[in-house]
């Protein structure tokens, strides 16, 4: 069974990593909810996917430059429409404790690969276990030094390594690095690699799937998950296909 992951949320219509966004998946009946982690100034996690806020916020800076109270003092739902002024950032705390009580997958997406946060995988990781939900989130990054950090933290935690490049014998290399799971774009879903991640027992993760022969092409292959902006279209699709 292939599972609906939210991207972000329901971001095609809603703002993504706010709690509306998170709401409206939950709503349509997402199997889980995909979001980012970076900190902020003063080491709080922060569901935030871009380094820099002016695209979200219109304000100059990176996302680190700033302390929680700050971010939260904010406003980032009027970038994607005046139904949404007000809305909030909400750190990782905010969110584990929302989606605690709701049958959701969590992925988390530790956002690094540009900014190497210090400390960003064990103190997502206390958090988690903190809510007791280890069993049912998802770590990844695209930082192999991340993955690593990540395994020695926990070997047994779940960790995908998200890449959007071609690479030899990928499940064998994610493995290698401590991942146990493949999350990759979907440009990169072939036959072959699905025969290697079936040979090594890898779930086979793939972003960010928005159209309807790219969600078939997932389904067809039984991916483990899609990773989705539209997660209503996603889930009638994968009825259909069944």
């Amino acid at each position: 069974m292939t599972k609906i992951i939210a991207h972000r949320g329901a971001s095609k219509y809603a703002p993504e990593n706010t709690r509306a966004s998170f709401e409206l998946a939950y709503q349509m009946n997402a199997d889980g909810i995909e979001t980012d982690v970076q900190l902020s100034k003063d080491g709080i996690p922060i569901l935030f996917h871009d380094e820099k806020i002016k695209r979200i916020m219109r304000r100059k800076g990176f996302l680190q430059d700033y302390t929680y109270n700050e971010l939260k003092s904010m406003d980032i739902g009027s970038w994607f429409g005046s139904n949404f002024i007000g809305e909030t950032i909400m750190s990782l705390e905010e969110f584990l404790i929302w989606i605690k009580d709701k049958p959701l997958q969590l992925h988390l997406e530790l956002k690094n690969n540009v900014i190497d946060y210090l400390h960003l995988e064990v103190l997502t990781y206390n958090l988690v276990e903190r809510y007791g939900l280890l069993d049912r989130t998802f770590f990844s990054t695209f930082s192999t030094r991340s993955v690593q950090r990540l395994y020695k933290i926990n070997r047994d935690t779940n960790i995908g390594w998200l890449t959007s490049k071609s690479r030899q014998q990928l499940p064998l290399f994610s493995r290698s690095l401590g991942a146990n799971a493949i999350h990759i774009k979907h440009r990169l879903l072939q036959p072959k690699l699905v025969q290697q991640a079936k040979t090594e027992n890898m779930p086979l993760r793939v972003y960010t799937v928005n159209k309807p022969k790219q969600l078939d092409l997932c389904f067809k292959y039984n991916c483990d998950s899609v990773f989705t902006d539209v997660p209503d279209i996603a889930k009638t699709a994968y009825q259909t296909y069944l």
